[in-house]
């Protein structure tokens, strides 16, 4: 078998990769029956010369391999007929902006398999990248209410930026007393706590966190979506009957929104749930928060400030709660800033790369190196030679445009 890592062809760039140059020397060292070739690329976290250093062969092209990896979506225009590939799809929740690359990979006759569906037998992701998602979308946060306010610089991640570095930095800045609010319970939000605990940020119960009056040193709290809506029966919230009716509950985040300074969404959002925060509600002058950091990214979702995904270019910019429209960042004490940025875990896009090849290297590259069945590669093969497979039969509608 032959296995190809492509270069990454979506703007903006993205210089996270499938396997480190060590890792894939360890597979060939494994498998050496097999052959594994690293498509040449100029924006890859990892140079060329390390996979090379590593003796692993880079190429030009990879048009002869069997089987390519990538991590975000391939260009429909260049992919090669035929193959088994497996990235980030976007394509399964019948996102419209890609469908292009379906109907790519169905007319090229291409078995497709997605990061996201690769699950166990519990139906819980093992290859996700929610936890850096987690820690960068936190540091972004912390990073930008230190530039709206003046209070300190933090370094601008750069393409040999770590987690380690990551932490110096924080730990060697002086946070104020302010309280932030983390939303959610899952992956995300867990690298966000983690990361807030261990630079010093202390936990505040819900009550704590509710009660009026200052803090004495920078406190967070997490609110999970439970805590965050409210039915309209006034019966009690459970999660079996909001997964089923999340029509039946109105936000009830105000009460969270006039004590927090800062606002981290790591949440998960059904359109079909309540609006968070609506334009009213960012317009209430009893609001306090003035800093969102949206890890979530869902545009125009559950919090109506986020217009737009960010870059880590340019990671920030405002909203004006009286026009609902966007304005430069940091441009108005009245205004709230935003940070958006969709692909966070991008800025530790070497120690990102190396945890998810080992996780690949586990559940993916094992099995198929040898040639054993994968229940998980299975599950997240959305298409087998261009057809769809049963699971996912109901993008056919969506393919046809339906």
């Amino acid at each position: 078998m032959k296995i190809g890592l492509i270069k990454e062809a979506k703007h903006p760039v993205d210089n996270r990769v499938a396997l480190a140059p060590e890792q894939v020397a360890s597979l060939q060292q494994r498998y050496p029956d097999d052959q594994f070739v690293v498509q040449s690329s100029d924006i890859r976290a990892y140079s060329d010369d390390e996979y090379r250093c590593a003796g692993v062969l880079v190429a030009d092209s990879v048009a002869d391999c069997d089987v390519l990896f990538g991590i975000k979506e391939a260009d429909p225009d260049i992919l090669i007929p035929d193959k088994h590939y497996f990235f980030f799809g976007h394509i399964a929740k019948m996102q419209t902006y890609n469908r292009p690359l379906l109907l790519s990979l169905m007319e090229k006759g291409i078995t497709f398999s997605d990061y996201e569906y690769l699950v166990d037998d519990r139906g819980l992701r093992v290859c996700a990248f929610g936890w850096w998602a987690g820690i960068v979308g936190t540091y972004y946060s912390l990073r930008g209410y230190g530039l709206r306010h003046k209070l300190y610089e933090l370094p601008k991640p750069d393409l040999h930026f770590t987690l380690d570095k990551l932490k110096q930095a924080l730990k060697s800045i002086q946070l104020p007393c302010i309280k932030i609010l983390v939303t959610g319970n899952g992956r995300v939000s867990h690298g966000a706590q983690e990361l807030l605990e261990e630079i010093g940020v202390a936990r505040l119960t819900e009550e704590q966190f509710l009660a009026d009056g200052p803090v004495l040193r920078p406190s967070f709290c997490v609110a999970d979506v439970d805590r965050l809506v409210a039915r309209n029966d006034g019966q009690a919230f459970t999660w079996d009957h909001f997964t089923h009716h999340p029509e039946d509950y109105h936000s009830d985040f105000m009460r969270w929104a006039r004590q927090a300074d800062m606002l981290i969404c790591a949440h998960f959002w059904d359109p079909k749930a309540p609006v968070y925060l609506s334009a009213d509600d960012l317009a209430d002058p009893t609001l306090r928060i003035r800093f969102i950091g949206d890890i979530s990214c869902d545009i125009q979702g559950s919090v109506k400030s986020t217009l737009r995904a960010s870059t880590h270019d340019e990671p920030y910019y405002d909203y004006n709660p009286s026009t609902c429209a966007e304005a430069q960042a940091f441009s108005a004490d009245s205004n709230i800033t935003v940070m958006a940025v969709d692909t966070c875990p991008n800025a530790l896009a070497r120690d990102t790369s190396a945890y998810f090849g080992d996780m690949l290297t586990k559940h993916v590259f094992t099995p198929l190196l040898e040639r054993r069945h994968s229940d998980v590669i299975q599950r997240s093969t959305i298409l087998e030679k261009g057809i769809l497979t049963p699971h996912f039969q109901y993008l056919e509608t969506f393919a046809k445009g339906e």
